[in-house]
């Protein structure tokens, strides 16, 4: 979390974590995710550039509390595969899972997929033990050294929640599926704490939170939320260690571009989310399904010292946002909770595919303008809630 004294000035910016990467780069981790052959020293090289470039990038647009870009992962989530053991990959029944999304519009979603459908490829079939320490110190290193000579308001680094975590593979070793989401936790909390002691905040990111009831056509809200409530009581286990200041917590709902009709509402999680031992709650409000929901602050207290990071602009579409609309957005969540207790922020990352010859939902050059829009937002909030 920024200081108190920069945010009584103005509303301070940033984003969600994943930004793109350069082409050379994704080739690289693709190759060593379909365990291809290709350069352990040039991967390293690539990924060591791309952060560098990707923080002054930021820093360059106007984004005051950065990070960087998870150039070295394959995804928010399915990096952690690499770095725990007590997994075993698997390959699994043909076909997509069957959620609310692709039930509601079977013609859009050809053959069932979007993102969240895909089915688990790993088992848990062993105690699970964090064994990343040397992924985790190269991602630490190449942040360091991008910020060099650079003073951001604050620095993050995001690492995946117990629950998105736990969702990636099948429990055939743990007795019950707490029991195993509380040793994902318990293997997890080597990486958060590891991240805070290396001088960054840590982001927890958990778009599993709010997706289960999407993901889980059988199940009812109740269901969802009481599911939820267990999850946040892992992480907070996990995260009792770390000051709340130095965490983050994002939720989304992970479908980009799609119809969204069985996204959960924020009304459903917003009591829930404030519980989570964090210092910032980051989530939707800029896509149209979301952006109503910002009177949900109106009902739910936010905690004493808490700040929220709204989504102001979105990845799910590819419409620039004028700032006039980013700043009214912000607006009217510091008209509830206080100008002093947002940060603009994105819905979601920005991360594009891994997959060669395929072309990025976002386009680069289409994030870095919403990025502009953002900075150039939050400057007209500021004039206009500290006139």
């Amino acid at each position: 979390m920024p200081h108190a004294d920069e945010r009584q000035h103005r509303i301070l910016t940033t984003h969600t974590g994943s930004l793109p990467r350069p082409d050379a780069l994704s080739a690289l981790l693709f190759a060593r995710m379909t365990k291809q052959p290709f350069s352990a020293e040039a991967l390293a090289r690539e990924t060591r550039a791309a952060v560098a470039a990707t923080v002054a990038r930021q820093i360059e647009l106007g984004l005051d509390i950065v990070s960087d870009g998870e150039q070295s992962k394959t995804s928010f989530q399915i990096y952690a595969t690499e770095r725990l053991a007590g997994l075993t990959p698997f390959t699994p029944e043909p076909g997509e899972r069957v959620t609310r999304e692709n039930l509601a519009f079977p013609a859009f979603y050809k053959g069932g997929a979007h993102s969240g459908s895909a089915r688990q490829r790993w088992a848990c079939t062993s105690a699970l033990a964090y064994t990343g320490h040397g992924a985790l110190q190269s991602d630490i290193d190449n942040l360091k050294a991008a910020l060099a000579g650079r003073d951001p308001a604050d620095v993050f680094m995001p690492s995946v929640s117990p629950s998105s975590c736990a969702g990636l593979m099948e429990n055939r070793f743990y007795k019950s599926d707490e029991e195993h989401v509380h040793a994902v936790a318990e293997a997890m909390r080597v990486e958060y704490e590891a991240i805070v002691a290396a001088g960054f905040c840590v982001q927890i990111d958990d778009p599993r939170l709010a997706m289960h009831y999407m993901l889980h056509p059988e199940g009812d809200i109740a269901g969802a939320r009481a599911w939820a409530a267990r999850r946040i009581e892992a992480l907070n286990h996990a995260l009792r260690n770390i000051p709340e200041e130095r965490v983050r917590h994002h939720t989304c709902y992970g479908i980009n571009m799609g119809p969204r009709v069985s996204d959960m509402e924020m009304k459903h999680l917003a009591d829930l989310i404030v519980t989570i031992k964090a210092g910032v709650y980051s989530f939707e409000m800029a896509n149209p399904r979301h952006e109503h929901e910002w009177r949900v602050w109106e009902h739910v207290k936010l905690p004493e010292g808490r700040i929220l990071a709204p989504g102001c602009i979105t990845h799910a579409s590819v419409i620039v946002e004028h700032p006039d609309l980013v700043a009214e957005r912000i607006i009217k969540v510091a008209g509830i909770v206080g100008r002093h207790r947002v940060i603009a922020s994105t819905d979601c990352g920005f991360a594009s595919t891994l997959e060669p010859g395929q072309p990025a939902e976002i386009e680069p050059e289409i994030v870095w303008a919403k990025f502009e829009a953002l900075a150039e937002g939050a400057r007209r909030a500021t004039r206009a809630l500290w006139r």
